[in-house]
This record gives structure tokens, sequence and C-alpha cells, in this order.
């Protein structure tokens, strides 16, 4: 279909309803369909190793299909039915791709981030009660396997380890050396541990269990967002699907060659990659077991398009500016778009990786909560530069407020408030597998249960959206809203500075006052009073200038590149904190601060001699709680 203007979206919605489209009703479905017709042409190509001569694995689909018919006929014969979780603790590995759809056929589907630490994956396991977990085996340079096997001693429900041993993609002498080397892993749980690929092996390559049409619950992804603990969402068939449909409709043909180094435990690299893969044809490649962050891609990353003869690039705003400060190096003849999500890109930025590449940038917005997609620049039309675009077909973006009584109110054109969304991805009701976290998630609307995004956004008059913060994100400075996205516009200005994060810090006077975090680029030499006077001069507003910058080597990011807001809380809490404790000639200090599910971030206080009268004098005058360190 054209996609040039909202209007293009708005007549694709009108041809007939969402469910009158003739579309699978299952994952499997989708597989199936696609093998059938693409058999023979390449599904997903693999490598261990970023450089663009090292040895790489490819599935054709028919092959992707058979080894998915393995893996889902291995969950069921472990008393896995259509309602139980498979859990996978995996960073990017062909096995990854196959257990994940193969988990989504025969049950739910889990991914967990491998980053988390052992305690977050068990909580997330004990949630979804899962039965099975997907892990690596032991492997040198990566602790995945002691944390899984950590994590499940805290999982009573899990009764089975499948291990992938990523030694299988090594060549030479470096596949005899690392049996040597690898690490041991102290079994203290209850669970049996196999070995995955031996155990697919014994499978048959044709389904062994009736694939029911039925739109089910085939997947549940923990968010990865900025605002704190991790939540559990639940993804059905059919949003899934949607997904599926939108890349094939608008992005993805059985001609294009996908380069995709995110993590495929993020709905970014599943959904909007890997099932809309699935649906087109298309060809998929994920270079090094950590993607962007695997040793050598950026620096191979141009030469790996070429090698694969990449059509579409798949990135976010803190790749592409680490891609920027290395040369172009490559043929990009064949590279026509790079789709960038996570977050809007900044100007500057966009202009240049445009400038440098030739490459027309795709910006998209989406959200776990939502099965991922709600908009994009339009691939035919006017691409705003920051601006994620208009809605997809079937999906409706408001933006609400709070009018009298608490009852929402819609926004008028470029008038700033939550956006809210309904599509076919939002499961109305049951976003979240927590009963709990589910109130207060929806605006009533027309009949319809929209869902509260928790991002802050305007529609400007042509229906492109605008992300200007996180409503958790504001600034509250003495009953002030400070939009933190104004600070970190003024200090990414600065052609020094790579990445900005503004949070609130801690005072005992306002509740909190602006404070900035940022990382330069390779070449910056700006000091952090330098920034000072260069955010007064750009923000227009003097209750929005920061009482504090500070420069560090590296933001903390999410898996997706997302400054990660919650450690910069605790980098704020913490100095705050301990400054107030100095000045007060009171010996004690934070020594850490924790996420408390439902106290919020806490200060560990160290007393050092100091006594309970004297601490809670001080910290008593700021709202974030404190407690003794253990």
């Amino acid at each position: 279909m054209t996609f040039a203007t909202l209007q293009d979206s708005i007549d694709k919605t009108k041809e007939m309803p969402w469910e009158a489209r003739e579309l699978p009703k299952t994952v499997y479905e989708m597989l199936k369909t696609t093998a059938d017709k693409f058999g023979q042409r390449p599904a997903i190509s693999y490598q261990l190793l970023s450089g663009p001569d090292d040895p790489a694995e490819t599935l054709t689909w028919a092959e992707f299909h058979d080894k998915v018919c393995q893996a889902a006929n291995l969950f069921r014969s472990l008393k896995v039915e259509k309602d139980d979780v498979i859990a996978l603790v995996m960073p990017n590995t062909t096995e990854t791709a196959i257990a994940m759809i193969g988990a989504m056929v025969a049950g739910i589907a889990n991914p967990i981030n491998p980053l988390l630490e052992p305690e977050q994956i068990g909580a997330i396991l004990r949630e979804t009660g899962a039965k099975v977990v997907v892990t690596l085996h032991a492997f040198p340079k990566t602790d995945i396997a002691q944390k899984t096997a950590e994590a499940v001693r805290h999982a009573p429900n899990v009764n089975t380890i499948l291990t992938v041993d990523l030694n299988r993609y090594l060549s030479g002498v470096k596949r005899f050396i690392v049996p040597l080397i690898r690490p041991k892993v102290q079994k203290t749980h209850h669970a049996d541990v196999l070995r995955f690929n031996a155990e697919i092996a014994k499978q048959p390559k044709t389904l062994s269990f009736e694939d029911v049409k039925e739109d089910r619950v085939a997947a549940y992804f923990h968010t990865g967002g900025t605002t704190g603990m991790p939540k559990v969402a639940q993804h059905k068939n059919s949003g899934i699907i949607y997904q599926g449909w939108i890349g094939h409709e608008l992005l993805y043909s059985e001609e294009d060659s996908v380069m995709c180094p995110l993590p495929l435990f993020h709905v970014f690299a599943c959904h909007v990659i890997l099932i809309a893969m699935i649906k087109s044809g298309a060809h998929v490649v994920f270079p090094t077991p950590a993607g962007y962050r695997g040793e050598g891609v950026f620096d191979n990353f141009w030469k790996l398009c070429e090698r694969w003869k990449t059509t579409f690039i798949i990135t976010v705003p803190t790749a592409v500016s680490a891609l920027m400060q290395r040369p172009v190096d490559a043929d990009l003849s064949t590279v026509k778009n790079a789709f960038s999500g996570s977050a809007p890109m900044p100007q500057e930025l966009f202009n240049r990786f445009t400038s440098a590449t030739g490459i027309n940038i795709i910006e998209g917005y989406g959200l776990t909560e939502a099965t991922v997609l709600v908009s994009c620049n339009p691939i035919d039309g006017e691409k705003k530069i920051g601006s994620v675009g208009i809605p997809f077909p079937y999906t409706d973006v408001r933006i609400m407020h709070a009018g009298e009584n608490g009852a929402a109110k819609e926004c008028a054109t470029d008038e700033v408030g939550e956006i809210c969304v309904f599509n076919p991805g939002v499961l109305q009701g049951n976003t979240y597998t927590e009963e709990a976290k589910n109130k207060d998630l929806y605006h009533e609307i027309d009949g319809n249960r929209y869902l509260r995004t928790g991002d802050l956004g305007r529609i400007d008059a042509d229906g492109y959206i605008w992300i200007t913060g996180r409503a958790k994100d504001l600034i509250i400075r003495g009953g002030h809203n400070i939009d933190p996205a104004d600070i970190e516009d003024a200090l990414l200005s600065h052609r020094d500075v790579a990445f900005a994060g503004a949070i609130g810090q801690p005072d005992a006077h306002a509740g909190e006052v602006p404070c900035a975090y940022v990382e330069l680029v390779s070449s910056g030499t700006v000091t952090a009073d330098e920034l000072m006077e260069h955010a007064k001069v750009h923000i227009h507003e003097r209750a929005a200038y920061p009482k504090h910058v500070e420069i560090l080597d590296e933001l903390p990011k999410t898996a997706v590149g997302k400054v990660f807001k919650p450690d910069l809380r605790k980098l704020a809490i913490t100095r705050v904190y301990n400054g107030a404790l100095e000045d007060a000639g009171v010996a004690a200090r934070v020594v850490s601060v924790v996420d408390d599910k439902k106290r919020g971030l806490v200060a560990q206080v160290e007393a050092n001699g100091s006594g309970e009268e004297g601490v809670t004098k001080v910290l008593g005058a700021f709202t974030r709680p404190w407690e003794w360190a253990e």
C-alpha cells in the first residue's frame, strides 16, 4: 500500500474490519505459509563474531520451519501445554530465534534480558510460573549460565533447563580451547539440565500436536523501559500477527535483507523484525550474541551490510551516534532504509547520518504494552525529523489529559498530554500479568479502552505524533512541572554532546530540582561548567535551568539504547544525600540506592558511627526514603 499521509492509513483501515482480513490465526500458521511459499530462500543468518569474513550460519525458511517444529515438539514432550511458559535467558543466536517461535507455537514464550541480575530473572520466572528455561551452556566471558542457575534455584516451577553451547559456532583451535577454560556452574537448583540441540534432534520435523486456531496469549515480554522494575506484558496471537502484517504491508518483502543487531529478548527485534520476516519471507541477519554491543560490531558494521547486501538497517539513536564516529568504509548501494526506534532522533544526528550514508531514516514508535508498533514516519511521504510519524492502519492515537473530576479529556492540536493507544496489539484490561498493575492503565473512549502509554506527546495538524517526554519523568519543582526533554534538547544542541539525560534530583526545599548527566562524543572537550552556561542560553524557562551538570564516560542505557533514568536517579540521590550529610558533619554515608517495588528508590545508609537521630534530621528533609544498609 502507499503510506504517505495519515489519510492513507485511514483509508486502509476503512477497507474492512481488522477481524475480516484473511490472515493467519496463529504464529505457526504464518510460518507454515511462508515456508511453503519461500522454502528455499534465506530466512535467518547468524555470525558469532563480527568480522565481515567470519563464519556465519544461514537457515532457509524450510529449515527454520523444521527446527521450530522440533523445538515446539520438544517443549510439549516436557509437559508444556498451551498456557505454560517457556522462558529464554539468551543472547542472540540461531537457537534463540528457533526457541522463541517454537515456544510461541507450543505454549507462551517469555524472553528475559540476560543482563538482569539473578534476583530479577528469578522474580520473572516466579511471576510467570515458567516450566522450562532455555539458556546458555557455560561459556567464557559471559555469566548468563551462572545467573540463570541461581535464578532457577528460586523458581520452583522450572523443571527443565535447556542449554545452548556457543562453542559449536567456533572453528579451528578456538573450538578446542573453550572446553578447557569453560567456567564451572554449580548446580544448586532442582531442575533437569539437557542440551537444546541434542534434544530437538530427536524430535520430528512436523508438529506432533494440533495447532489450535485460537487467539490465545503466545508471549510474555517484560518491560525494558526507563522508569523502574520490569513488568510483564501479555501478547496474544492477534497482536503478534498484526506486527507481522504491518511489516509485510509497509516495510519488507521476500527480496529484503535486514540487518538487526538488536536483542531478540526485546519486542523491537522479536516482533518488528523476526515476526515481520516470518510474514514477509524477508531475510534477517543477527551479528554477534550482543548485537550492537558485540566486540567489533560498530567497527565492522558497514562491511557487514556490504557482505549481506543489506536493504534495511534496524537501529536506535545511540547506535547511529556511535556509527557516525566511524568512517563509512563499504559499498552501501543496496541499503534503502534505516528503521530507527526507542527514542526520537536529534535533528543534527539525523542530518549527519543521512548526509554521510545517503540512507533514508524512518523513525518509528512503539511499546511493549501495545505489542510494539504504533506509528512511523511514512515511507512514501514527508518525514518530519524528531517526529515518530503517523499511526499505522488500525491504530488510533489520542492525546489525553485529566479534566475536571479526573475524567479524561482529549487535547487540542499541538497540545501536550499523555499518548493513549488503541489497536489490535492492545490487550484491553489485561495488559500485564499482574492484575493490580492494570489498574488506571486505560482511558475509556468511545467504548474502547485506550492504553495509557505514560509518554507525553502531541499531534500536529498533519497527524504526526511528537514525543515530548515521559509522564513519570516530569520534574516537579515546588509544584512547577518541567519537561526533561527541554533540558536534554538544549544540551544536545552542543556539538560535543552525544547523549543527555535530565532528571529531578532531591531538594530539601523544592522537592526536586533539575539536574543533567551527559555523555560526550569521542572528541568532545567541553566541561560541565561550560555545559551549564550553554544550557542557560538555550533553555527559555529559568525554573528548568539544571542545578547540576555532570559528564559521565557513558550514560547507562537499556538494551535498545534508551537512557536508563533510574540509574541516573540513583547517582543523584547518592550525591545529594552524601553532600547533605557531609555539610551537616554527620559521618554516615549512602552506599547504595535500591529499587523497592512499593517505596521506589530507597537510599541504603552506612552508619559509620552516626546515630539514627542525626541521619534522620538531615535526610528527613528529603522526600525519598532511606534505611540502614545491612
